[in-house]
């Protein structure tokens, strides 16, 4: 579909896709987590994609920059107590590198030398898979950003949401509330660490899912709704855009350094 610029791949087809040239490949990556009771179990993927899918729509009818969306990564790193409840998959760190590997190793086969992951789920870390990939292939940049840290959510939400509370409720009610059960809700209640170096974050261990909540939230989703989404989705992705414009538009990302005059 041109009025999009054909920016989808999970709807796009070939005939379409042949046609055009892409600057940036865009991989939203997610989890298969319970989310509270009340949103889905790929939540990180819808929001990630839907995100993702925005952003590209915008620069593209802003800057005719055209993006390729790639379809949603579903394999999340879980924390211990998380892989207990029913269908909840755990993905290992092997298993995440091995399919951005693939995903690189295609895209820079086909001749793509720009990635932007835009991650949805807390647990996963590209860092390091990013610096291996950097030595792999030196002339492919990746960039990795969390959509849900990019705008600091105080100025738009009432209560803190760590996992399926105020923030990701509100943005899944903007896109999709036919797939929000709000009566199922719970009220997102956690239990801290009993040691205070722990809770004032002096060093980081996984918390154990099944002893922090009761509900599998961690944040009161109950004051949520569509127009808090909105608002906060389009702060997200005017960010996003830029970054997306700034990586099309410049093939060398570091300041050049002049030389010094001769005194």
């Amino acid at each position: 579909m041109e009025a999009n610029g054909n920016i989808d791949l999970s709807t796009a087809c070939y005939g379409e896709v042949k046609q055009n040239a892409y600057s940036l490949a865009i991989l939203p990556w997610g989890a298969t987590e319970p989310h509270n009771q009340h949103l889905p179990y790929l939540t990180d993927c819808i929001l990630s994609h839907e995100i993702a899918l925005d952003t590209a729509q915008q620069v593209w009818r802003s800057h005719q920059i055209r993006c390729m969306v790639l379809p949603p990564v579903f394999m999340g790193s879980q924390n211990p107590g998380q892989r207990d409840l029913p269908f909840c998959i755990h993905s290992r760190y092997e298993t995440q590198k091995a399919i951005l590997t693939d995903i690189v190793a295609s895209l820079h086969y086909q001749g793509l030398r720009k990635l932007v992951i835009i991650n949805g789920h807390g647990g996963n870390n590209f860092k390091n898979m990013i610096r291996d990939l950097a030595v792999d292939y030196p002339d492919f940049l990746i960039a990795s950003t969390e959509w849900f840290t990019i705008v600091p959510p105080n100025n738009f939400f009432e209560e803190k949401d760590d996992h399926a509370g105020e923030l990701e409720t509100s943005v899944m009610l903007h896109y999709h509330p036919e797939r929000v059960n709000m009566p199922l809700a719970g009220t997102g209640n956690s239990h801290p660490f009993s040691l205070p170096s722990l809770n004032e974050k002096i060093a980081w261990i996984p918390r154990n899912w099944q002893r922090v909540t009761t509900d599998t939230g961690i944040g009161d989703p109950r004051k949520a709704n569509a127009k808090k989404g909105k608002c906060y989705v389009e702060a997200v992705t005017k960010k996003l855009g830029q970054l997306f414009i700034e990586l099309a538009q410049t093939e060398d990302i570091y300041e050049k350094v002049l030389p010094k005059e001769k005194v």
